[in-house]
């Protein structure tokens, strides 16, 4: 018999054989669902399909995640679906906002969510879930970084005609080294999002350096496959627009790129000093050439200033002079 539900098909060939109760894109639905079943003692099995669509198809992030369960328990499987439905969707709505919050500070709305899930998605998570429904997000990241390299490199290739070939290679492994990318990861927030394993949660992976920073190739990633290039260009131009101008009218100032904001704030915190206030406090120059200078706070006391053609190359000027002054250098 064929049963029909919300977002699924329901189908019993006999008692004995497993019947599939839910379908969808998300894994994180899936386990909602197979939690609510699993709370009435009803096992329910996790099976998926990667997708094998071949480019320049839309790829989905994890394929159809299916549950199901054993025949006899159809009926009452998809009873208690309807019945807890409102239930369910109030927790996928909560799952769904999450994932919108990450939206919101992406730019960027995906067609097919499934693909922001997958490039959130650590190894550690993935391996994890003895199902083998879960992937993780390491082919999305190799992607995105071919991605970044290609739309870096356009624009330094559009926008700095005079250069040789060594000043734009240098540029570039500046603008997309593991540094820039994590500073970036924790501008936009990522490191709460990441769906991580217990382990690598444990310790302190939503901090990690390297992991933000692939967390960031793997979404430049979904964003192509979801929208195409013109979509990954839009978010690329949106993230790294300063430091393609700073790049361009700084030249190639030793140590421009250096995440001096981040090895403040790591020192600050562990010295229970909190986190550092940046403030501008002043504008100069004319408008093709300005000087931004900023004073960076700590526990409410100023502690060094800095200057820079961008408002975030004059951060990273007081951050490196006020953890010189800290660490007595």
């Amino acid at each position: 018999m064929a049963i029909s539900g919300a977002r699924g098909r329901y189908t019993t060939m006999s008692d004995t054989e497993p019947a599939v109760v839910f379908q969808t894109p998300s894994r994180i639905e899936a386990d909602v669902v197979r939690a609510l079943l699993e709370t009435h003692g009803i096992h329910a099995a996790v099976s998926s399909r990667a997708p094998q669509a071949v480019f320049p198809v839309t790829l989905t992030g994890l394929g159809e995640v299916w549950l199901s369960v054993h025949g006899e328990d159809a009926a009452e499987a998809t009873r208690l679906i309807g019945e807890f439905g409102e239930e369910v969707s109030e927790r996928l709505t909560r799952i769904r906002d999450e994932f919108r919050a990450v939206e919101e500070a992406l730019g960027y709305h995906f067609s097919d969510p499934g693909l922001l899930e997958h490039a959130l998605t650590h190894r550690s998570k993935a391996h994890e879930d003895v199902s083998g429904g879960v992937r993780d997000n390491e082919s999305l990241e190799f992607l995105g970084d071919a991605v970044l390299g290609l739309v870096i490199a356009d624009r330094l290739f559009r926008e700095c005609p005079d250069w040789d070939e060594g000043q734009k290679s240098k540029a570039k492994a500046m603008i997309v080294s593991t540094v820039s990318l994590a500073r970036m990861g924790d501008e936009l927030g990522l490191g709460q999002h990441l769906l991580l394993g217990r382990g690598e949660e444990r310790t302190g992976g939503r901090r990690k350096r390297s992991l933000i920073a692939d967390t960031l190739e793997a979404i430049i990633a979904a964003i192509y496959l979801d929208g195409g290039i013109t979509a990954a260009e839009q978010f690329l131009e949106r993230c790294f627009r300063p430091q393609l101008d700073a790049v361009r009218a700084g030249g190639l100032t030793p140590g421009l790129m250096e995440d001096h904001k981040s090895a403040f704030q790591e020192f600050l915190q562990s010295h229970d000093m909190g986190l550092p206030d940046y403030r501008l406090i002043g504008e100069t120059g004319p408008a093709h050439r300005k000087v931004f200078e900023t004073e960076v706070y700590a526990e409410d006391r100023p502690l060094a200033r800095g200057e820079g053609h961008t408002k975030k190359e004059s951060e990273q000027r007081a951050a490196e002079q006020a953890l010189q002054k800290l660490e007595g250098r």
